[in-house]
């Protein structure tokens, strides 16, 4: 999908740099767009929180901390001042509407996507205005548009359905098997949602940044973590809000504020040295892993 959609912005001349920070950064937040989605229209509402909340968890301490125990995990200066407060501040608007009522309307939900609209187009003219003031980003750029295939036509719109009809018929299979596993089980949505289902949405995002990482190209790692904690919130939770009131329980709002102050560490640990070290790394995997334990003896 993403390959097809990219090749088509390519033939009608969109700049690489809109193309990587919209459908590039969505491709990654797709299938746990799929899972709400479904979720949503399906009535498991609880399991649209708890996968976003769920797979936010996980891409912060699982993905930043596996990332770290490579080379130490740089952080770039403005991903510090700006992304990252911007995503505590959207799970703590999470928290307040989730909290008014036990629920997301349909209000909340518009309210989440006109925010989400104007995040996009404040990254879009941050990204150009740097551009502009210095050469780096002209580099990545040219990088980013060597890796775009040109394809034919019918390549892209066999790509682009094909992908649509994987991702929607993936996130049924997801739901579906998930609810199966829960009821077969006698288990929670909830804990389904934190566990099998996160760790399976979120692992384009862990492959992704461990390759990065391995290649020792981590400077973007944090940043493209923090940009698919922010599209899960605004843009999943505000779509899956949208098609049909997502309902809460109260361990969705224990989850939501454990993953505030995560994030909260994470960027302390951040904010010191400008960078995640190997010893960070470990302890955000190690909290993740006493996390996990927590959700199953709850």
């Amino acid at each position: 999908f993403v390959e097809g959609s990219s090749s088509v912005a390519k033939k009608f001349n969109v700049p690489s740099l809109i193309i990587g920070m919209t459908i590039v950064a969505m491709g990654t937040s797709l299938p746990e767009l799929a899972v709400s989605v479904t979720a949503s229209i399906t009535g498991n509402n609880t399991l649209a929180v708890s996968n976003v909340s769920g797979s936010n968890i996980f891409n912060l301490m699982v993905v930043c901390g596996a990332c770290a125990l490579f080379p130490p995990l740089t952080i770039e200066k403005n991903t510090l001042m700006k992304e990252f407060p911007f995503s505590i501040v959207c799970a703590g608007l999470l928290v307040v509407l989730g909290f008014i009522g036990m629920k997301l309307g349909r209000v909340d939900g518009i309210i989440f996507l006109v925010i989400f609209v104007a995040y996009l187009f404040w990254m879009i003219y941050s990204a150009k205005k740097a551009r502009s003031e210095g050469d780096k980003f002209e580099t990545e750029e040219e990088e980013m548009a060597e890796e775009i295939k040109i394809l034919p036509m019918w390549k892209c719109l066999l790509y682009i359905v094909g992908g649509m009809i994987a991702i929607k018929f993936g996130g049924d299979f997801v739901v579906n098997g998930a609810s199966s596993i829960a009821a077969g089980f006698g288990l929670s949505q909830t804990l389904i949602g934190l566990t099998i289902v996160a760790l399976g949405t979120s692992l384009p995002e862990l492959v992704t940044s461990i390759v990065a990482a391995r290649k020792n190209e981590v400077d973007m790692a944090l940043g493209n973590v923090i940009g698919s904690n922010i599209f899960n919130i605004l843009l999943i939770l505000g779509v899956a809000a949208a098609i049909s009131p997502v309902t809460f329980i109260m361990e969705n709002i224990i989850d939501i504020i454990i993953l505030i102050i995560m994030s909260t560490v994470v960027w302390i640990f951040a904010w010191t040295s400008k960078k995640i070290n190997r010893k960070e790394g470990i302890i955000m995997l190690l909290v993740y892993v006493v996390y996990m334990v927590y959700i199953c003896i709850r």
